[in-house]
């Protein structure tokens, strides 16, 4: 192509068209060959929309060295040094990401705003023969359709809730249900938490930004004709907020409940979380939070138990003075009788997927709502 046929129009004329959506399911749906965030790679970390790519007309250094040129020299400087740098992190996605793209590609493309960062990069992409079309608003329509869905609206399926003290393996069931056939939610994975004070996963918890987003693809793959299992939690799963149209849902949804022995929930316990209750720095300093809940005399016998190794008869004791009271206290105040009450007799693989094959039919999770 020559230098001519790529700069063919009248200059300061857009080629490329713009994506107006109306709802979240229409960008989340939309047929696009690849959607590409072209925020630095701090806003993208913070939260972008499900599946986008990352390609960066300016990176987290430059974007500070152009404002801080634009508010203590020139606009005009911040501009003319913002377009080189620009152009030449277009250029370097062009032969790299992009090199390999066919003549038909299809890529929608956004920034903050829809302004001049996703304009320049579909200017060039469209320029080349692609059709690269940009999201209208930017991210700030992405968030605020989100917003929507779950601030403003009702959530939109049937929600059954698994519940039972701590230890009965909620977690292990949910996941085999899923396998069983039910459509399921695992908040818990989403949020990389495991919904409890001792409940961290090892990983950093996404923001609340890009929980909500997580969460929104998964709401936006459901049958909303069939109930959606969630495992209870409380309003907050770590340092995330359930958003309040999902949470509005979990406290009258129908509810599951599993009870277990004491011995087998502590045995699930112990081999569930052995490495964190092996690791004596944060499990201490687990025990030494709840000190606003208990008195210091029995936070310092948690404390010397776990220094003695002695997790068998500190998780039993954490569970019938700590847990099961609080979960007892929640159950009083939202007293729903139980859709389906299941034993659960063992934790292992195999038990846990018949287990869930006899919820699966007995509370028709794999049909057209509960009844």
């Amino acid at each position: 192509m020559s230098v001519n046929g790529f700069l063919h129009g009248k200059v300061g004329v857009s080629v490329h068209t713009m994506f107006q959506p109306e709802s979240l399911a229409e960008i989340l749906n939309a047929d696009f060959d690849e959607v590409i965030d072209v925020r630095s790679p701090s806003e993208f970390d913070e939260d972008h929309v499900p599946g986008a790519v990352n390609l960066p007309v300016l990176d987290c250094e430059e974007r500070v060295r152009v404002g801080r040129i634009y508010n203590r020299e020139s606009r005009f400087r911040a501009k003319r040094v913002g377009a080189a740098l620009v152009a030449k992190n277009i250029a370097g996605h062009l032969e790299g990401w992009l090199a390999n793209r066919p003549g038909c590609y299809r890529p929608l493309v956004y920034c903050w705003r829809g302004g001049e960062r996703s304009g320049a990069m579909a200017e060039v992409l469209t320029r080349v023969g692609w059709r690269a079309e940009t999201l209208e608003g930017g991210y700030r329509t992405y968030r605020r359709l989100v917003g929507q869905s779950f601030y403003d609206r009702s959530f939109p399926a049937d929600v059954v809730l698994l519940e039972g003290y701590t230890g009965t393996a909620k977690t292990l069931i949910l996941k085999q249900l899923e396998q069983e056939g039910a459509q399921v939610i695992n908040l818990e994975e989403l949020a990389c938490h495991r919904g409890s004070l001792f409940g961290a996963t090892g990983d950093a918890q996404p923001t609340q930004k890009a929980f909500e987003s997580a969460l929104a693809e998964k709401v936006n793959g459901l049958d909303t004709s069939k109930p959606v299992v969630i495992e209870a939690e409380s309003s907050k799963i770590g340092d995330l907020q359930i958003p309040p149209s999902l949470w509005a849902a979990m406290q009258i949804a129908r509810r599951i409940e599993l009870v277990a022995t004491i011995d087998l929930r502590v045995e699930h316990i112990l081999t569930e979380f052995a490495g964190y209750v092996e690791n004596r720095a944060v499990l201490d300093g687990s025990i030494s939070s709840l000190s606003t809940y208990h008195s210091k005399e029995r936070i310092s016998g948690w404390l010397r138990l776990s220094s003695e190794g002695r997790f068998d008869r500190l998780v039993r004791d954490l569970m019938t003075l700590h847990y099961d009271p609080r979960y007892r206290k929640h159950r009083e105040r939202n007293p729903i009788q139980p859709l389906l009450t299941v034993q659960v007799l063992g934790t292992t693989e195999a038990e846990c997927a018949k287990l869930a094959g006899h919820i699966v039919s007995e509370a028709g999770l794999a049909g057209q709502g509960v009844s």
